[in-house]
């Protein structure tokens, strides 16, 4: 076999290896979300200062943090919270997006201006800090939070809807759609929406990521959920505190479950992008 056919068949053979680490990826989240909660082997909340920050072992799998919680305890409860917040923020953010970019980019005139401008004057400030002085002004709270994420990911998509609908409102399918004595309405929800479904599945999965960074950074900063709830950018916060004390495991290990599921996010966006763009396919 020549190089260049050993090297295509080693591509090949990595691409079906990593089309299934994806989806296996999603179902361990997805699982320890449902599950964590009533499997966790102590209670999360319960102290004991005389277990305190023991490092991992069989007995606690991610160690003990400075009051004496198991920390992989605090782990699987938490993802339980995190993915609530960004599920919920992302899901109400696609939902107003994706019908006031619809609506505006359908009919245009002065309320797709207006909308146009709020989106520039939004996206004009840095996101997050936009999120801090949201939930400093309002509190801090699951609900507020997921509000500010959602407000600070709703130009994205407003922006892609809008620029999408208006961009297919005028194709010949469409046309024919509205010849054929199908109002408005029914135009957007029937014809429009359902084509530029795939384009909102993957801006999805790539903000899932984005929204659970920036509420663990929330919490991390003392604006977001607060202490003893378990959560990952409150574990964080905790553990650098003790990280100078060679006490590595408080912040390694929610750490590395945030990085986790990122990235689990981020790989599933590439895969339905990779689903969905035909050009994208190998």
């Amino acid at each position: 076999m020549s190089k260049t056919g050993t090297s295509t068949y080693a591509a090949t053979r990595w691409a079906n290896r990593e089309s299934y680490v994806t989806p296996c990826c999603v179902f361990i989240l997805l699982a320890t979300a449902l599950i964590g909660p009533a499997i966790v082997p102590y209670d999360p909340l319960l102290s004991n200062v005389s277990q305190a920050l023991h490092p991992p072992s069989w007995q606690h799998w991610a160690g003990t943090d400075q009051i004496g919680r198991d920390v992989f305890a605090r782990l699987l409860v938490a993802t339980q919270l995190d993915l609530l917040i960004v599920l919920s923020a992302v899901f109400l953010s696609l939902l107003i997006g994706a019908i006031t970019g619809a609506l505006v980019g359908y009919y245009g005139g002065w309320a797709d201006k207006l909308v146009g401008r709020a989106v520039d004057i939004l996206m004009s400030f840095p996101l997050f800090i936009l999120a801090m002085l949201l939930v400093a002004a309002v509190g801090s709270g699951v609900s507020n939070i997921i509000y500010a994420t959602a407000i600070i990911n709703l130009p994205f998509y407003i922006r892609v809807t809008r620029s999408e609908i208006n961009s297919r409102k005028s194709s010949g399918w469409v046309e024919a759609a509205r010849l054929s004595g199908n109002g408005h309405g029914r135009i957007i929800l029937n014809f429009l929406m359902p084509s530029i479904l795939p384009i909102l599945a993957v801006q999805v999965s790539l903000n899932l990521g984005w929204a659970l960074l920036n509420a663990a950074a929330l919490s991390f900063l003392g604006l977001g959920i607060q202490p003893p709830t378990p959560e990952w950018g409150i574990m964080i916060a905790e553990g650098a505190q003790y990280i100078t004390s060679s006490d590595w495991w408080l912040v390694v290990c929610p750490g590395a479950m945030l990085m986790f599921v990122v990235l689990t996010f981020n790989a599933m966006g590439d895969r339905l992008r990779n689903l969905f763009d035909p050009r994208q396919r190998q």
